[in-house]
């Protein structure tokens, strides 16, 4: 807007509101307000290559979701996915007995779908799934018998195969803009007018976008993470009762098993705070309702109630404090998110519940878009009142708006990683 002097004159500089300077300080006004959009690896889908962008991913060589029919055992003999496959004391294949398939173009040996089948015609080599050697087993005698053992001769045996996973994301424009009039710059009582309009817009952007990363985050881990529920309870509808201090060491022993990695490191107890120490472990993400249901939690031994639940003060000082700490439950380090999401009316009887989200590094990107040709952004547009923007619908140019706009999109890279807890709150 121009400067008018004391005078009545105006300014013959131009425009002395500057809205790039509002921008930038409603951006550094909003780090405190995001706790997922941190988290992503973020992606740019760069110009002139449409909507999409595809992935891949690779699972690891020992893990049941490397799963392929490319196995040779140490002997050289195939072993077929998703089957059990059976051998004389010979070496001749198993060709025939009850329960067993013939060959086909697509199966390299005759097959069974039990190891009952296998064990009629007295085969002596059961195997499954071994193009990844023993996948996620853990069992001693399994991963004995399939170590990759070699011969003085070597040969054409232990072969594994890889499996490539292709994920697909797209993108979405989003935005939005509000109006402001002359008289409203001239007459408010508000003298920061645009530098607080601005802030909100940023502010709102940023809200959206973490609104929007909530909800994949949450339906991904549901539907394809490593999910928990109270007690005995195996669906979000059935949910009628509070998790437990057991039920989240539950959920940390799985996440074990998924490979998810550790993100916090072990923090030691000092004399400016405590002698308690925090093991390393990984961040939960939960809303206000379920503060008095963490508090109160009890640790396995009965200590009494809240036992199960150490306070922020007693092991961290504010160096090691994250945005939204309040302490820690296990393995996990409790962050309260004020705009947590939840499923209303989403358990039994029409009960609320809640989410305990843990997202494990790697396990997701969000989508933005080269809005410059080198960086992902918000992008705004400015245009103040005046005779520059008069038109048929605006003869008098008494109007002038503020619109943000951007893109985002979101892809599940390893949905194993997120965790989650669904709970009825305390």
């Amino acid at each position: 807007m121009a400067q008018v002097y004391g005078n009545g004159t105006n300014s013959t500089i131009g425009a002395q509101a500057r809205t790039d300077f509002y921008y930038k300080k409603a951006l550094i006004a909003t780090r405190d307000k995001q706790y997922f959009m941190p988290l992503a690896d973020v992606r740019a889908m760069p110009k002139h290559h449409g909507k999409t962008i595809k992935q891949d991913v690779y699972q690891p060589l020992l893990d049941d979701l490397n799963n392929n029919d490319q196995g040779l055992d140490a002997s050289g003999l195939i072993v077929l996915k998703d089957k059990y496959s059976a051998w004389k004391i010979d070496g001749t294949q198993v060709t025939g007995g009850t329960g067993w398939t013939a060959p086909s173009a697509t199966t390299a040996g005759y097959y069974a779908t039990s190891a009952n089948a296998i064990g009629a015609v007295g085969a002596v080599v059961v195997l499954k799934n071994s193009g990844n050697l023993y996948g996620s087993a853990k069992d001693i005698g399994v991963i004995a018998d399939r170590l990759p053992a070699l011969t003085e001769n070597g040969g054409r045996v232990n072969r594994v195969g890889m499996t490539r996973t292709q994920i697909t994301g797209s993108i979405v424009k989003q935005g939005f803009f509000t109006e402001y009039t002359q008289e409203s710059l001239d007459f408010d009582s508000d003298s920061e007018l645009m530098s607080h309009i601005t802030e909100e817009m940023v502010q709102g952007a940023t809200e959206l976008t973490e609104a929007a990363l909530q909800v994949d985050l949450i339906n991904t881990a549901t539907a394809s993470g490593t999910v928990k529920y109270p007690g005995t309870v195996t669906t979000k509808a059935t949910v009628a009762a509070a998790v437990d201090y057991e039920d989240l060491m539950q959920l940390s022993i799985a996440l074990d098993n998924a490979k998810c990695p550790k993100q916090t490191k072990i923090i030691s107890g000092s004399r400016m705070t405590d002698t308690k120490t925090v093991n390393g472990g990984r961040v939960m993400y939960i809303g206000p309702d379920l503060i008095p249901l963490v508090r109160k939690m009890t640790d396995i031994s009965g200590s009494g109630v809240g036992s199960g639940f150490t306070s922020v003060e007693k092991y961290a000082d504010a160096s090691n404090i994250m945005n939204g700490e309040i302490g820690s439950v296990d393995q996990f380090r409790i962050i309260v998110v004020p705009e947590m999401l939840y499923s209303a009316k989403g358990g039994a009887a029409g009960v609320d519940i809640y989410p305990m989200l843990v997202v494990g590094d790697g396990s997701f990107t969000t989508i933005g878009f080269q809005t410059d040709g080198k960086t992902v952004k918000f992008t705004t547009t400015h245009k103040k009142p005046g005779k520059e923007i008069a038109d048929l619908n605006d003869p008098y140019g008494e109007k002038g708006f503020y619109s943000i706009k951007w893109y985002y999109g979101f892809m599940a890279l390893r949905p194993e990683r997120l965790g989650i807890l669904w709970t009825k709150a305390a």
